[in-house]
């Protein structure tokens, strides 16, 4: 169901772009860069937290952490990583699969400024096999979100 939504939205919003699935798993960061021959850095990696009583999503790259100061300076709260039997049910996605595409019900979404260093990102779509080769910029533009600087690399 979770690709099928993702499959979905690029139909609707992006048909030029495919979803790519791979038969090997491209759950972490490595095996995602390893299984698109990119560089870690380019994976483009949705974390999901809590602010209040609200989720949001943040996609950065994949060699980045949060910030803690930038994060609070920004949220005006500690970052809180959803747990995982929680990130399945706000966004649709498995863990190792989770992106910003299809989601079950609507959430805030931010690209961190990390994300522009590249032409191409490679972010998940909806399953641990399953990605998408995209520029961050359209990437920002079709999902409607907002640039943010909350990571350090």
């Amino acid at each position: 169901m979770s690709l099928d939504s993702v499959k979905a939205f690029f139909a609707r919003n992006a048909p030029d772009i495919n979803v790519i699935e791979l038969q090997q798993s491209t759950a972490t960061v490595a095996l995602a860069a390893e299984g698109h021959g990119v560089e870690p850095a380019q994976i483009a990696k949705t974390l999901a937290l809590r602010v209040g009583d609200d989720v949001i999503l943040i996609v950065t790259r994949g060699d980045a952490r949060l910030d803690n100061k930038k994060y609070k300076a920004r949220f005006g709260a500690k970052a809180r990583m959803l747990g995982l039997d929680e990130v399945e049910a706000e966004t649709g996605h498995p863990v190792g699969g989770v992106c910003p595409f299809g989601l079950v019900r609507p959430h805030s979404v931010y690209c961190d400024e990390s994300l522009k260093a590249f032409d191409l990102v490679v972010p998940a779509a909806g399953a641990v096999n399953a990605a998408v080769h995209i520029n961050p910029h359209r990437m920002a533009a079709l999902i409607g979100a907002e640039w943010i600087d909350v990571s350090e690399i």
